[in-house]
């Protein structure tokens, strides 16, 4: 059965703007529980925009369903994995510059460097997931440095669907679907788990989650951005049934 990541990082940004002790990612982490999620996703980021150390410590301590750690593949973040020790750990690109992620790792540029990270990771225990680009080249890549899961990047797929009005059946939505479809295919068939995230909300995430195969999706802005009006428990079960109405649909078809 599918199953939901809630990234709950712009809990930290809210907090972090005014520098103080709330609202707290751990009670956020419990609410996310508490409404659906199966996992709570945290992007450790070099510059700590949001998520601190501290938060990963005690999510570690306290989160009950599994914890995803969001990193740049750096010598000071493999450290830190390896200390907390998370369920899993999920490289991804990182800029100082950057509002959000932009597009996925390239791991052809760096295939030694990451394979003796997801080497050093896996030793501890830790599943490692890579975000990247629906390239085939690319989910070739990440089954040699030994990742066990590939997350599909959505943004293309996202911009799109907004691009054309919501439009599910638009030519470019399904150019869109079909990379992700495609990229998805090929993760499975090299005996990876298939995720997706990046930019999904409450009107785009039933395309993907129909798609065959896929494990996981990792969702945050939208549902955090929601949980402002209806509360976050309320924005993860409502996100939680599109999902799983998608996935039933997919199954069907």
């Amino acid at each position: 059965m599918i199953e939901l990541g809630v990234n709950i990082d712009h809990v930290a940004t809210l907090r972090q703007a005014r520098r103080t002790w709330e609202p707290d990612p751990c009670w956020a982490a419990v609410e996310a529980h508490l409404g659906g999620a199966d996992g709570i996703t945290v992007h450790l980021r070099e510059d700590r925009r949001h998520i601190q150390d501290g938060d990963v410590r005690k999510l570690r301590e306290l989160t009950q369903i599994k914890l995803n750690l969001e990193m740049a593949a750096t010598d000071e973040m493999v450290a830190i994995a390896c200390d907390i020790r998370p369920e899993m750990a999920m490289f991804v690109p990182e800029g100082r510059h950057e509002v959000t992620t932009e597009g996925g790792l390239d791991i052809l540029s760096q295939e030694a460097r990451l394979k003796e990270v997801v080497a050093r990771l896996a030793d501890r225990g830790i599943m490692v997931s890579v975000f990247i680009d629906a390239e085939l080249d690319q989910v070739e890549a990440a089954a040699r440095i030994g990742a066990r899961v590939c997350e599909i990047h959505t943004g293309p797929y996202a911009h799109a669907f907004h691009a054309a009005g919501r439009d599910a059946e638009s030519p470019a939505v399904l150019a869109e679907i079909a990379r992700v479809r495609a990229a998805g295919a090929a993760v499975r068939q090299l005996d990876m788990r298939f995720n997706a995230g990046h930019a999904l909300n409450y009107y785009n995430v039933q395309p993907i989650a129909r798609l065959p195969g896929i494990r996981e999706l990792h969702i945050g802005h939208s549902i955090v951005s929601r949980s402002v009006f209806c509360g976050l428990r309320e924005a993860v079960r409502e996100m939680k049934g599109l999902m799983r109405e998608g996935a039933a649909r997919g199954e069907r078809s």
